[in-house]
């Protein structure tokens, strides 16, 4: 029997979650399947590499010493993946991912395109919903993996920033607002806001920079909360109040002038939109591709 690196994932994946059962769920395996690929990796070295109870189960010391050369080996394939995806161009197969609110309404569309044309034999499926959806959808491995707008922290999660975006305030026509050409954030504040909901990157990225900037959230008049980008973009353009959205989400609308945007004095809005994916998981090829395609493409081109 050879050693194979499908049995060195199953044998980290058990170590890092504690269990069969837990290693069973995040590689969507049978825990007998699991169990008999971990005593083959036994027979192969000749050794116990966990030392099982009624209760829990611990590495052995040979199980200890095979540990970071298996994740040494998890990291070689992964970065296998990342530097071959670039020759890949007659790769097949489907990419299934999920992006935010606004990355999949007014990003991504506009570089799958290009992609698509890069790699014409790999369909896409995109579902769109907010960042904290995403989330939970990958933890409970009903999603491989999601482009969002906010940095993701947990400990079962790789997050990788992939683009850059800017978020920007927005204003109706007319508005007393537009006078200025940067705009005083005190005079931002006298006015009612429009805002994304709690859970969305946007909101989220909104408060973290207020904050960092000496300004918090209960400063803002808000008069209403929205689950969608586009949703508050009509709200702003009908009177309702005001906004702050990604630059990329309102071209359309500031170049016909129904909306105009400012940017706020001494205030910035960077951000970065992140690809996010379970620690435990090897990707499949096409999605390493897309993930490399837009870490090193020049993607202001197409936006």
């Amino acid at each position: 029997m050879a050693l194979n690196f499908h049995q060195l994932h199953i044998f980290h994946t058990v170590a890092e979650k504690g269990s069969f059962s837990n290693a069973a769920q995040a590689l969507h395996m049978t825990q007998p399947a699991v169990t008999m690929q971990v005593q083959s990796l036994e027979d192969y070295f000749g050794t116990k590499l966990f030392n099982r109870s009624t209760k829990k189960i611990e590495l052995s010391e040979a199980g200890r010493t095979l540990l970071p050369f298996a994740k040494r080996s998890i990291d070689l394939m992964k970065e296998t993946d990342v530097s071959m995806s670039k020759f890949t161009h007659m790769l097949e197969g489907r990419l299934h991912l999920g992006a935010s609110m606004t990355v999949g309404e007014y990003i991504l569309p506009r570089l799958l395109g290009p992609f698509g044309k890069e790699y014409p034999n790999i369909s896409v499926s995109l579902k769109v919903i907010n960042t904290r959806q995403i989330l939970d959808e990958i933890l409970n491995h009903q999603l491989n993996f999601g482009i969002v707008e906010a940095e993701v922290h947990h400990p079962d999660v790789h997050t990788e920033a992939v683009m850059n975006d800017e978020l920007v305030l927005i204003v109706p026509r007319e508005h007393p607002l537009t006078r200025f050409d940067k705009v005083p954030m005190e005079e931002v504040l006298k006015y009612a806001f429009v805002l994304r909901e709690q859970g969305s990157g946007t909101r989220r990225v909104m408060e973290e920079q207020l904050e960092q900037a000496g300004y918090q959230a209960a400063d803002m008049t808000i008069v209403m909360e929205l689950g969608s980008t586009g949703a508050v973009k009509s709200a702003v353009e009908a009177g309702l109040g005001i906004s702050i959205l990604s630059q990329s989400s309102v071209k359309h609308e500031a170049a016909l002038g129904v909306l105009h945007v400012k940017m706020i004095e001494g205030v910035r809005f960077s951000r970065s939109f992140y690809a996010i994916y379970l620690n435990s998981t090897i990707l499949p090829i096409s999605a390493v591709t897309f993930v490399s395609f837009l870490r090193e493409r020049d993607l202001g081109q197409w936006l």
